[in-house]
């Protein structure tokens, strides 16, 4: 019933589409979004850390590492 003595399919594992290289960046977009979380919970009310630098590092987070991590695939 089906392929379990097939020796040339190969297991759901081998053909995930994310490599690696995916996962790092998944991970360091994590911390930079966790590090812009961060910023604006210890600045003060009005001060620039929270205000302006703070949501800079979460765009960087969401809307650039983010894509980049999902949409990277290696040139053969």
């Amino acid at each position: 019933m089906g392929n379990k003595g097939n020796k040339d399919s190969k297991h759901w594992l081998s053909e995930l589409p994310f490599t690696k290289t995916n996962y790092i960046l998944f991970i360091v977009g994590l911390f930079v979004i966790i590090l812009g979380y961060i910023l604006m919970g210890t600045g003060e009310l009005n001060s620039t850390q929270s205000l302006s630098v703070s949501p800079i590092v979460l765009l960087i987070g969401y809307l650039v590492i983010f894509p980049v991590a999902i949409m990277y695939k290696k040139k053969d």
